[in-house]
């Protein structure tokens, strides 16, 4: 009897503990459901350079430049405004003039040479052409070598001077402009720096007055006053190119008006003067 006694107890403990098991069981399942669950939910977080992520404003640039700008750096930007403006209308009206003269030296070559005279060829010649222009000078100069003061001056030498005089007169008009490019050329990059310069003392003045210096706080205001510098190298960069480019065309366009001034120099000597007006 006693033996089956401690046998029923013992079998009741072992009824009892599987129960509780059981019961924590179906008490704990739930809960690690409800754990899990809002794991499969969770959103992935967000990486930068994903079509997804918001994009940050950037609070500086050129805008910013000019409206924190003091009346320096405002200056400085309009100076290479200027600069920019003056060096593409130059740049412009030259290869329009250099287009329009090489157009009328291919004109005198056909018109003025296969006319009778010089007064014909002249006259064949547009008004404002710089051929009409040496041709016309040259023709004045034999009626003033008929004065006392040129009786010493050989009319070669007389016709020549006149003929050269008129030449270097057209060589100098289509100069003008250049000595602009050139010195845009060469002071832009100087003038863009002076900025850059100044832009990064006061940003380092303001820092230091902050007492702050992490990067966020000296990396914009640096990064936007080096904007100076690559703003003077824009400007720069057009003036150098279009002054090499005008420089080679001027010596094309000036070898045809050289070319004609020996010739109109020639049939001068060689026609009766009083034919020739």
């Amino acid at each position: 009897m006693l033996f089956r006694k401690r046998w029923i107890a013992l079998l009741a403990t072992v009824l009892i503990g599987a129960g509780t098991a059981a019961g924590m069981g179906t008490f704990v399942q739930p809960a690690q459901a409800q754990t899990a669950e809002p794991a499969k939910d969770a959103a992935p977080a967000a990486v930068p350079g994903e079509p997804g992520k918001e994009s940050v404003t950037n609070p500086y640039g050129p805008d910013a430049l000019w409206k924190g700008g003091d009346f320096v750096s405002r200056g400085t930007l309009v100076i290479l405004v200027i600069m920019s403006l003056g060096s593409w209308y130059v740049i412009f009206t030259k290869f329009f003039e250099q287009f329009k003269l090489l157009g009328q030296a291919g004109a005198a070559r056909k018109s003025f040479w296969s006319s009778g005279t010089i007064a014909d060829g002249i006259a064949s010649l547009s008004n404002g052409s710089p051929f009409r222009y040496i041709a016309e000078t040259g023709v004045a100069s034999t009626t003033k070598h008929e004065g006392t003061l040129t009786d010493r001056i050989d009319l070669n030498t007389w016709i020549l001077m006149s003929v050269q005089r008129a030449i270097e007169n057209v060589q100098s008009r289509l100069q003008d402009g250049l000595a602009f490019l050139a010195t845009v050329g060469s002071t832009a990059p100087f003038v863009g720096l002076f900025g850059t310069v100044w832009g990064i003392y006061h940003a380092l003045t303001a820092i230091g007055i902050a007492g702050q210096a992490s990067i966020d706080k000296v990396a914009g205001p640096v990064g936007e006053a080096l904007i100076m510098t690559a703003f003077g190298l824009f400007v720069a960069v057009p003036a150098v190119l279009g002054y090499n480019f005008l420089v080679r065309r001027n010596k094309l366009a000036m070898e045809s008006v050289r070319s004609f001034g020996a010739d109109i120099h020639l049939a001068l000597l060689g026609q009766d003067p009083k034919t020739a007006r």
